[in-house]
């Protein structure tokens, strides 16, 4: 696989990841960043992402074969109508947002406006470290991509996007963009605002100043997401609110379960609790350190 060009538009921790992978791997010819601030132009060519880097969007998306939106979803509807007059016939646009139902609904029609093709990804790899600085050329190894095709989908369109993700390293799964948010705002999305939570509630100022001195590996492992991009994580919690809503009814279900168990006093029910958590947390683990078929 290789394009003669590919654009990523925002170059952070994934778009860098991206841009360092494909580099490696030399699937594209030559690799444009785009960029919002002046100063991020020379911290892309510095950390080696890109091959070029702008802040003028329709020079960035120029005769590219391959599109990958890499900013918050907000901004991606906005951006992809800018980039509309200078898009290629037949380009091939896709993003890494964390909510698919909207993005695609939104951004699918307007590439075809345009002669080009959305196909809506979503990589489970990132980090709470934001910036182009942590970038890591290996982000996608081994890391599930999901690709939410529709019925307008671009077949061919549709192939080489999975192609693409598996030249980095991916593992590719198909999901409608409906499934796909309905999962992610348990598996995802709930994590961090459990995470945020916690983060918000033991280190409120309003504690006495030695409560964060007793904040050991547990509460930093457990909140490590916590320290996530803001403006990413409110985008995604308000654009998957319905999914994630009643993710949030579910846990605060289960959480009044325990906090009954424990007012009872009930030794075996705590234990089943933490059990089962385990139980099904190692087996989790031990898929997950299994080679998965492609």
């Amino acid at each position: 696989m290789h394009f003669r060009k590919t654009t990523i538009v925002g170059v952070g921790l994934l778009g860098g990841s991206l841009g360092l992978a494909i580099k490696k791997r030399a699937l594209a010819g030559h690799v444009t960043g785009y960029v919002r601030r002046a100063a991020s132009i020379a911290e892309c060519l510095q950390a080696g992402a890109v091959d070029s880097c702008t802040r003028d969007l329709r020079e960035a998306v120029s005769d590219a074969d391959l599109i990958v939106l890499c900013t918050p979803l907000a901004q991606m509807r906005a951006l992809l109508k800018e980039m509309l007059p200078a898009l290629k016939r037949g380009a091939i646009i896709t993003d890494v947002g964390s909510v698919k139902a909207t993005v695609v609904k939104e951004l699918e029609p307007l590439a075809a406006k345009a002669g080009a093709h959305f196909i809506g990804s979503h990589p489970m790899a990132g980090a709470e470290k934001t910036g182009v600085a942590a970038a890591r050329v290996d982000l996608f190894n081994h890391a599930v991509c999901v690709v939410t095709p529709t019925k307008k989908s671009h077949k061919a369109a549709l192939r080489t996007t999975e192609e693409f993700w598996k030249s980095i390293g991916a593992r590719v799964m198909r999901l409608t963009p409906e499934l796909h948010d309905q999962l992610v705002s348990r598996s995802s999305h709930l994590p961090h605002v459990a995470a945020a939570t916690l983060a918000n509630l033991v280190l409120d100022p309003a504690h006495p100043k030695s409560q964060p001195l007793l904040c050991a590996n547990g509460f930093r492992d457990t909140t490590r997401i916590a320290s996530g991009s803001p403006e990413m994580w409110r985008d995604i919690a308000l654009a998957n609110r319905k999914n994630l809503g009643r993710a949030l009814d579910t846990f605060i279900r289960d959480l009044k379960k325990i906090q009954a168990v424990l007012k009872k006093g009930d030794e075996k029910a705590a234990e089943k609790f933490f059990e089962q958590g385990k139980k099904r947390r190692d087996a989790w683990c031990a898929r997950c350190a299994s080679p998965s078929p492609e």
